[in-house]
């Protein structure tokens, strides 16, 4: 059983996506830095107070929640909470997230135009015809 773990860990195909899950995950971070620490202030320069993960709205127990409580001390009061402003931010850095694969893979196909395509040989009903032909002569 290890040296059957051993031979599925050494394929190539694994060692790539465990290295892809690492990058991967390392990008994640650097895209919700980008988000908090340069767009998110941006906005917030142009729009106003926009630090969406404290925004939530009360569905009970709201007679523990005064104004302007902080999501984390509305949940700790036990006040159920509906978080829509974390999912605001979520949505942002997976918009971000996304582009920003795009650019990649756009800039990669770009480097890497695919390979020509090899001729197309006969269709199978033109083999099949000449097979056809071939058992009438």
């Amino acid at each position: 059983m290890l040296s059957e773990f051993k031979e599925f860990v050494n394929k190539g195909n694994v060692m790539d996506l465990a290295v892809g899950v690492i990058i991967g995950a390392a990008f994640g971070k650097i895209v919700t830095a980008l988000t908090d620490d340069i767009i998110m202030p941006l906005i917030s320069a142009i729009v106003g107070d926009t630090d969406f993960s404290s925004h939530y709205t009360v569905l009970g127990g709201g007679d523990k929640v005064t104004e302007g409580m902080s999501l984390a001390a509305a949940r700790e009061a036990g006040a159920n909470v509906l978080a829509w402003g974390d999912l605001i931010s979520v949505i942002i850095n997976f918009l971000i997230l996304a582009f920003v694969i795009f650019q990649l893979v756009k800039f990669a196909n770009r480097m890497n135009p695919p390979a020509p395509a090899a001729p197309a040989g006969p269709s199978e009903v033109d083999l099949l015809t000449e097979i056809r032909d071939a058992l009438k002569k």
